[in-house]
């Protein structure tokens, strides 16, 4: 895990996130629930069909383990559902406030694919993106964004979502980014609020 009394390179934060994610990913048989199927070889996840489901139950998890934040993303192809990578907020553990589960889901998807445009991609998220990642998600290429809960609903419990546009979501499809809000959201919001519950940090 994530030593929080230890400065990280770039490289290492990496390694470390993405080893957080994948033990995550492995634990309660979450790789072999609904119709998925792990290569531990290659460590992809086929014929997912249910892609948010994915990444709140990283959220849960996230919280439940207490590795960082009520908030989990996954990247996946566009084409077939392989999963490319998963992501999950650690700006608490790796004292490092851009580690939302977005962007790290971002990097490691651009690092695993060896490319900075993931234009055959799709990200799926726990809850909408707040100011930052928002803007992230245009340069990197995605196609597709699916969210589980609000930006208003991470919000309610004192989560600070930065000034984004007032029509965002048209703006990233102006920009070729098809936007699905509202997918399990009842249960993403859950998740936020056993995060409040647990007294977890709220910033």
């Amino acid at each position: 895990m994530i030593d929080s009394k230890t400065g990280l390179s770039p490289k290492e934060f990496a390694r470390r996130a993405r080893e957080i994610v994948w033990i995550l990913l492995d634990v309660d048989g979450v790789l072999t629930d609904g119709g998925l199927y792990y290569d531990r070889r290659g460590a992809s996840v086929l014929k997912f069909d249910v892609r948010d489901g994915l990444a709140i139950k990283l959220a849960q998890m996230n919280v439940e383990h207490n590795t960082g934040g009520p908030f989990g993303a996954i990247i996946c192809s566009a084409q077939t559902g392989q999963l490319v990578a998963g992501g999950i907020n650690v700006v608490t553990t790796a004292r490092c406030s851009l580690a939302h589960a977005e962007m790290v889901a971002l990097s490691l998807a651009q690092q695993s694919l060896n490319s900075h445009l993931l234009t055959e991609c799709e990200l799926a998220s726990s809850t909408e993106p707040c100011a930052m990642c928002l803007g992230a998600i245009p340069w990197s290429g995605i196609r597709s964004l699916l969210c589980g809960a609000r930006g208003a609903d991470a919000e309610a419990i004192g989560f600070d979502e930065g000034t984004k546009p007032r029509l965002w979501r048209a703006g990233l499809e102006r920009r070729g980014v098809q936007v699905t809000r509202d997918v399990m959201r009842e249960e993403a919001r859950a998740v936020l609020h056993a995060y409040k519950e647990s007294g977890g940090s709220i910033y």
